[in-house]
């Protein structure tokens, strides 16, 4: 599994993380939404991206972590 940090422009009110499956939802000093979390693999991770689509906000950006799971 790997760890992502995935920046969305704008704020998303933390009820939505069981939607992302279990990512952790937090702002940043910007108040933009951060995403935080591990998926299996590059599939999981494009179908996270879509999710963001769907919600129409806009992504800042990718990150991956070194953080343990």
């Amino acid at each position: 599994m790997n760890r992502y940090q995935i920046r969305l422009e704008g704020r998303l009110d933390p009820g939505w993380s069981e939607w992302f499956e279990g990512f952790t939802l937090t702002l940043d000093a910007e108040q933009h939404t951060l995403l935080t979390g591990a998926v299996i693999d590059q599939a999981a991770l494009h179908g996270l991206i879509r999710r963001v689509g769907d919600l129409g906000m806009n992504l800042i950006s990718i990150n991956s972590t070194n953080d343990a799971a």
